[in-house]
C-alpha cells in the first residue's frame, strides 16, 4: 500500500515542475531574449538606411562627373564623320554654346548614319492607306457660271510665291462666294523677296481667264469709272489686320459683301490666309483645288525648266509623274527618254525644304545658339522688314525665346532636321534635293548636310548658271522649285 504521505508517483506534479514556476522562468527567458533581438534588428535596418544613402550618393557623383553620352565620331563611322569632327574642331570666331550644340546633333546625326542600317520597308510608302485609292475631282463642276455682278475684287498678296498662290486661290473663291468679279490679281512688293514679278510673269494670264470661266468672272484691270477711285477715302481697302486668319465664308458675307455693295469695289491688301478650310462648302474647297491645280500653270520658259530638273532629280528614267502634266502641262513628254532607259525604273528622291531663311527665323522670336551677335543681327532685320513686330516686342510681354522651343514654335535648324531624317530611316545612300538653299548662317549649313547625305543636290546643282540666267534676281520665279 502506498502511503498518504508519499506522494503519487503518477501524479504530474510528481515529475515536473509546476505551472507557475515554469511560467516565471518563460518570462525571465524572453525578457532576456527581446532587447538582443530588437537591438539586432535597429542595427541592422541603420547598416541599411547608411547602404542606400552612399549608393546614391555615389551614383549621383558619377552622373555629376559623367563624359557626354553623346558618342563622337570614330573611324568607323566613315570619313564623312572624320571630316565633320575635324570641321567642328577647328577654331572659330563664333559663341562655343553655338559650336558646342550644332556639334552635338551632327556627331548624333553621323553616327547614326553611320551605321548604315536598311531603310524600313514602308518608308516611301503611303502610311494611309485609302489614300492610295483616291482620285483627282478638282475638275469636276456641279454649279452654273457665276455672273459677277456685285462688283469687282482687288487683291494684292503679299509674301512668296508659296503665300501669294495660296491667296490667289482663297481670291477665286471669295469672289465665287460674293457673286463678284475677280480682277487678275498683283503681287506685292517685299523687301524681303526683292522681286518685282507680276502675275503674267508667273502664271499664264489667258489660260487662268479660261479655265475658270465656268466659276467666276475674272477681269485684266477695272473699268475705268472706277479706276479714279480713292479706294481708302471711301474705305474700300481691307488690310490683313481688319479680319483674322483663316476668316469663315460668313465674315464675308457679313462685313465684306456690303462695301462691295455700296462702293462697288474691293481691295485686299496682303490677304494671307484669310479664308478657312473648315467649315467651308465642298464645291467651295473644290473650286480653291481647281485654282491650284488647274488654272494656275506656270508660264511656258518655266515649266520647261521645271521638266529638265525633273529629268535630272530622275536620273534620266524616262518616267513621268502622275503630278507632272500639272506642274510642267506639255513639257511633261519631253521627259521621255528615247531609248532602253524607259523600262528603268525612276530614282526615288526626296525634296526638302528646310524654312531656315533669315526672314522665318527672324520672324518667329526664337535663338539659334548664336549669341549676342545673332540676336543684335536679327532684331535689326526685324526692324527693317517686320516693323509691327518688332514694336509688338518691345510694348507687349511675349513667350522667351526658351519657351516657344519648349512648345516647339521654332524653325528646325538644318542640324535638327538631319536628326529627323536620319530617326526616321532615310540611310546616306538617300537622293534628298533642297528646294531654296537660301540658308540662314551661309553655305558652311548646307556643307554640313551633304558631308551626312553625299546625295544631297539643289537646283544650282542639277542646273547651269546658263539655265538659271534668265530667273536671277527674280526670287518668285525660281520658288517653283519649292
Amino acid at each position: 500500500m502506498v502511503s498518504a504521505s508519499e506522494p503519487d508517483r503518477c501524479s504530474p506534479t510528481s515529475r515536473t515542475p509546476s505551472r507557475l514556476s515554469s511560467s516565471r522562468r518563460s518570462q525571465s527567458h524572453f525578457s532576456s531574449w527581446y532587447p538582443r533581438k530588437r537591438a539586432k534588428l535597429l542595427l541592422s535596418l541603420i547598416a541599411f538606411l547608411a547602404f542606400v544613402f552612399f549608393h546614391n550618393w555615389f551614383m549621383l557623383l558619377r552622373l555629376q562627373h559623367q563624359p557626354d553620352p553623346i558618342p563622337k565620331p570614330t573611324l568607323r563611322s566613315s570619313s564623312v564623320s572624320l571630316s565633320l569632327q575635324r570641321k567642328w574642331n577647328k577654331p572659330s570666331n563664333k559663341k562655343k554654346s553655338q559650336k558646342g550644340n550644332y556639334a552635338r546633333m551632327l556627331a548624333l546625326a553621323a553616327h547614326a548614319l553611320a551605321e548604315n542600317k536598311r531603310e524600313p520597308k514602308d518608308l516611301w510608302q503611303e502610311p494611309f492607306v485609302p489614300a492610295s485609292s483616291w482620285r483627282p475631282c478638282a475638275d469636276q463642276r456641279n454649279w452654273e457660271p457665276n455672273e459677277g455682278k456685285n462688283g469687282y475684287i482687288l487683291v494684292t498678296a503679299n509674301g512668296g510665291i508659296n503665300q501669294q498662290r495660296v491667296a490667289v486661290c482663297n481670291a477665286v473663291v471669295v469672289a465665287r462666294l460674293l457673286n463678284s468679279t475677280l480682277v487678275i490679281p498683283k503681287f506685292m512688293y517685299s523687301s524681303v523677296w526683292r522681286d518685282v514679278s507680276q502675275f503674267s510673269d508667273i502664271y499664264q494670264e489667258e489660260h487662268f481667264i479660261n479655265y475658270l470661266t465656268p466659276d467666276i468672272r475674272i477681269v485684266r484691270e477695272l473699268p475705268k469709272e472706277l479706276q479714279s477711285l480713292d479706294l481708302e477715302a471711301i474705305s474700300s481697302v481691307v488690310t490683313d489686320v481688319d479680319m483674322e486668319k483663316e476668316a469663315k465664308p460668313s465674315f464675308y458675307l457679313k462685313h465684306i459683301l456690303p462695301i462691295i455693295i455700296k462702293n462697288q469695289v474691293v481691295h485686299f491688301v496682303g490677304f494671307g490666309n484669310r479664308l478657312a478650310f473648315d467649315p467651308i462648302a465642298f464645291e467651295l474647297q473644290r473650286l480653291r483645288c481647281r485654282c491650284n491645280f488647274h488654272a494656275l500653270q506656270f508660264v511656258p520658259r518655266i515649266q520647261e525648266t521645271g521638266a529638265l530638273l525633273l529629268k535630272r532629280l530622275r536620273e534620266h528614267s524616262g518616267l513621268v509623274g502622275p503630278l507632272d502634266r500639272y506642274l510642267v502641262g506639255p513639257f511633261a513628254e519631253s521627259m521621255k527618254e528615247k531609248s532602253e532607259s524607259n523600262a528603268k525604273k525612276a530614282s526615288k528622291y526626296l525634296a526638302l525644304h528646310l524654312r531656315f531663311e533669315i526672314d522665318m527665323i527672324a520672324h518667329s522670336l526664337c535663338e539659334f545658339a548664336g549669341g549676342e551677335e545673332e540676336r543684335k543681327e536679327l532684331e535689326a532685320y526685324r526692324e527693317i522688314h517686320f516693323p509691327a513686330l518688332s514694336l509688338l516686342k518691345r510694348t507687349t510681354k511675349l513667350p522667351s525665346p526658351s519657351e516657344l522651343r519648349s512648345e516647339g514654335l521654332c524653325p528646325l535648324t538644318p542640324e535638327e532636321s538631319i536628326l529627323m531624317l536620319g530617326a526616321l530611316g532615310f540611310n546616306r545612300k538617300t537622293h534628298i534635293f533642297v528646294a531654296g538653299s537660301n540658308l540662314y548662317g551661309g553655305g558652311s549649313r548646307l556643307v554640313a548636310l551633304t558631308n551626312l547625305y553625299p546625295k544631297l543636290v539643289t537646283k544650282e546643282n542639277l542646273l547651269s548658271s546658263a539655265e538659271l540666267k534668265s530667273f536671277a534676281n527674280y526670287s518668285s520665279q525660281q520658288h517653283w522649285t519649292s
